[in-house]
């Protein structure tokens, strides 16, 4: 990709960890950006600072949890004050690691779930509209995940795929409200993605079977049409797609990034 898809371009960020959100604020400095990175643990966001921005010039960051609506929006604020705007903003804060199905269901914990996954995101979206408008349009990047339409077999995760499915359903009608102002939404939906939570389960499906970790691994790429799964970075790349003005008629739309286990 072209140093020039996000140059000058102001990006939000949420939910940065090990992962996919980092993946996510490296993609939009390498193309240009500057990245305002949002997460609930300080020491996370600080480190990955000085790894993309060593000088400190194209990163900036404030602890923000997606369930508290002030932190969602002294975020926001952070990225006008130092940046003059926000032209896009990619939602990763997630609670994915929450198993079950409905049998075995605490829905208290589901309301938990879907405060985060569903609402958070939603809190966040609009805590970024006055910097988004405030630069004549831009983009919302929502991240599903391929379960909230196909459901996996190995694990039972109905909670997350549940809200998740929901926010996939609220980007229709925001891509409505908010398109007369030229602000796209879009969400992209990654299946099995190689990256710290894919890797974590890989190496403890073979402990717990007593079986190499490759077959493990064989397992979930016999599925796919590409040899090899996607990675949390080429999640990234989609995302930072959508964010840019090369994806400037692209809205409403959810976009499988899954090596082609699902296609539809």
């Amino acid at each position: 990709m072209s140093m020039s898809l996000l140059a000058g371009k102001t990006v939000v960020v949420s939910g940065v960890g090990a992962g996919l959100g980092r993946q996510v604020a490296a993609a939009v400095v390498r193309d240009g950006g500057n990245a305002v990175l949002g997460a609930r643990t300080e020491a996370v966001l600080a480190k990955t600072a000085a790894e993309l921005a060593p000088d400190g010039g194209q990163v900036a960051y404030r602890t923000a949890d997606v369930t508290d609506e002030r932190q969602c929006e002294a975020l926001a604020a952070l990225a006008v004050e130092r940046f003059g705007g926000i032209d896009a903003v990619v939602q990763v804060a997630a609670w994915d690691s929450h198993f079950g199905g409905l049998a075995d269901a605490d829905f208290v914990t589901w309301q938990s779930v879907l405060d985060v996954n569903l609402l958070g995101t939603l809190r966040m979206t609009r805590a970024c509209l006055p910097g988004l408008r405030g630069r004549g349009g831009g983009s919302v990047v929502f991240i599903g995940t391929q379960s909230a339409v196909a459901a996996p077999t190995q694990v039972r995760q109905a909670a997350y795929a549940a809200s998740k499915g929901a926010l996939t359903s609220a980007m229709y009608s925001l891509a409505r409200e908010l398109g007369p102002e030229r602000i796209r939404v879009n969400t992209v939906l990654p299946g099995w993605m190689w990256g710290p939570p894919v890797e974590a389960f890989v190496r403890f499906t073979a402990a717990a079977e007593s079986v190499p970790e490759a077959a493990v691994l064989a397992r979930l790429t016999d599925r796919m049409a590409l040899p090899d799964l996607a990675t949390d970075a080429d999640v990234a790349n989609a995302a930072v797609f959508l964010a840019s003005d090369r994806a400037r008629a692209i809205t409403g739309q959810s976009l499988l990034v899954n090596a082609g286990e699902l296609m539809r």
